[in-house]
């Protein structure tokens, strides 16, 4: 299969429809169409039900849906990372800002000592982002967080494991108490807890404030309008106007060092022994 014919059914296969798509291709639709055959003739299956009221993926088609957009982002990102490569030898390192801040500290000091090593561009951003900029190949390699990040089609390194407590107002009528359950968090309706962005730009279902960053979050508990459940390391960096209680049946939070499968490069290997050493 050639990337064209894989971007043509990966347009065809989100619009449902051959003329929209064909005008997001900015092209023709009969030889859209004909494209789209020739790769079910190659490939000797139905990728599409045709009926008079439109089409549908067949199930052949939704796999190829999922593969095709994992294949095209893999292209996309190898031409990032060559691109990159000629303009500026380094690595980009991306990270959730406000997450692993010890570590990260202690990571670039560590791999700056080390022989041959070069310039390391560090890229901070929101909940949700890092995982996309490593996939998409704006990062060389990450510091990922499961359950919260998707490691799924990146070679990793498990660093450490941290339990996780509940960040509430200080002052607030369950601050003093040793532990709370995760059950008691969730129910929690003054405050409540907040609504994250998920990838496709909608929010978590609840009834709390959406937020998009540590920063805003940390701002909302402060001022009585959020709680949030947050890793041990997180919430120790917090102010004298918050309070945290351990939740010890929270899931553990794993920090892990990712990267693409196909990265070969020198630097990327030494700046992942580097942290699995710390």
């Amino acid at each position: 299969m050639e990337t064209r014919e894989l971007r043509y059914f990966v347009a065809v296969a989100e619009e449902l429809h051959f003329g929209r798509a064909a005008e997001r291709l900015a092209m023709a639709q009969p030889p859209l169409s004909r494209a789209i055959q020739q790769l079910e003739r190659r490939l000797g299956l139905l990728l599409f039900h045709r009926t008079a009221r439109g089409i549908t993926l067949t199930d052949a088609g939704s796999v190829l849906l999922l593969e095709a957009r994992t294949v095209l982002d893999a292209v996309e990102a190898a031409e990032r990372r060559t691109r990159r490569a000629a303009d500026r030898p380094g690595v980009v390192l991306a990270a959730k800002a406000g997450a692993s801040s010890e570590l990260l500290s202690k990571l670039l000091d560590a791999y700056a000592a080390e022989p041959g090593a070069v310039a390391v561009d560090v890229m901070l951003c929101g909940p949700g982002e890092t995982e996309g900029l490593l996939r998409t190949g704006r990062a060389d390699v990450a510091l990922l967080h499961r359950p919260y990040d998707t490691t799924a089609g990146f070679d990793t390194e498990d660093l450490y494991s941290e339990g996780q407590v509940v960040v509430l107002p200080a002052g607030h009528a369950l601050a003093n108490r040793p532990q709370l359950s995760m059950a008691e968090v969730s129910a929690l309706t003054d405050p409540p807890l907040p609504r994250w962005p998920r990838r496709d730009g909608s929010y978590s279902d609840g009834v709390g404030p959406q937020v998009r960053d540590h920063t805003q979050l940390t701002q909302l508990i402060t001022l009585g309008r959020a709680c949030a459940v947050m890793p041990e390391s997180l919430g120790a960096q917090l102010r004298v106007d918050h309070a945290v209680v351990p939740v010890p049946d929270a899931p553990a939070v794993t920090t892990v060092i990712a990267w693409q499968p196909l990265t070969r490069t020198k630097a990327v290997a030494d700046l992942v022994r580097t942290a699995t050493r710390l």
